[in-house]
């Protein structure tokens, strides 16, 4: 389902990670891949007209030969492409030509803390191409152990065509996972606790979530190895425990659902996959409904 992968680099360690880790996920699915760097307008028009604007451009086609040799190393080719503008608008408009938009969890414009960046931000919000974000701690493409949470909504089945796709490049697993938040069912000031039958209740009806996606994988995928997990947190939270999943188990990558474009305020899963997106360090791939 791969036939076009395109990368945004920015000259950035965290972009050209994300080179790598989408030139090697081509190579293993025999797809093409286009390394898109944008320059920004304000520089270019700073630097109009002088030896300021020849330099300018002379150090971002170094960027992408950066980037060139790099897929010398994968033994994969890469088509490159300069443009000029904005770069998270850049990114998001070409990402209509690719089926997956690849792109550092930090680049240049970060800060030494968990965040996705400015770039990467926009482009998760915006973007109809699904979009996968790669950490810092990523070396290499892996996905022998694939995560998808599922919270029981439909968003969960925009991610399972990924999720078999890439589990089918290795004989990977995927395993389904729902948290059963305690403080989120019960509310932060539920002083007295909940009652152990609605927990029962709230644990069987994770069960019926995780159990509904792995069906629905086994039914159109039946050659994906599934697993299914249900989790209990109290305190942690969701993405948390997602986390402490993915750490303990060994997972080399989360596939998500994203909300449509129906919802005014893009959010990704509410502020669960915002917070899976800044703290696992695996890569995390954010399937969105296609609606072009």
């Amino acid at each position: 389902m791969y036939d076009h992968i395109m990368v945004g680099v920015d000259g950035s360690e965290a972009s050209e990670r994300a080179a790598r880790y989408a030139l090697e996920l081509a190579s293993r699915v025999d797809a093409s891949v286009t390394a898109l760097h944008v320059v920004e307008g304000r520089a270019l028009d700073l630097a109009a007209g002088s030896d300021e604007e020849t330099e300018l451009r002379r150090e971002r086609a170094a960027v992408l030969a950066g980037i060139e040799k790099i897929a010398d190393e994968v033994g994969h080719p890469v088509a490159d492409e300069l443009a000029t503008g904005d770069p998270a608008t850049q990114l998001t408009d070409h990402a209509s030509e690719a089926d997956l938009v690849v792109v550092g969890r930090q680049g240049l414009s970060g800060v030494k803390r968990r965040l996705l960046g400015g770039v990467t931000e926009q482009v998760l919000h915006h973007s109809e191409t699904p979009v996968l974000v790669v950490p810092d701690a990523a070396q290499s493409f892996a996905a022998d152990r694939l995560l998808l949470p599922t919270d029981g909504s439909e968003n969960a089945e925009l991610a399972l065509p990924h999720a078999a796709e890439l589990a089918r490049i290795d004989d990977g697993t995927v395993d389904v996972l729902n948290v059963v938040d305690l403080t989120d069912a019960g509310g932060a000031f539920d002083a007295g606790g909940l009652r152990p039958k609605f927990v029962e209740r709230l644990k069987e009806r994770g069960e019926e979530a995780v159990q509904q996606v792995a069906d629905a994988l086994r039914a159109e995928y039946a050659e994906v190895n599934v697993r299914t997990a249900v989790a209990q947190t109290a305190t942690a939270g969701a993405a948390a425990e997602i986390e402490t999943y993915v750490e303990e188990n060994a997972v080399d990558a989360v596939v998500m659902g994203s909300h449509g474009r129906g919802n005014l305020k893009r959010t990704l899963l509410g502020s669960v996959a915002s917070k899976v997106l800044r703290s696992v360090d695996v890569p995390v791939l954010v399937a969105v409904r296609d609606e072009r």
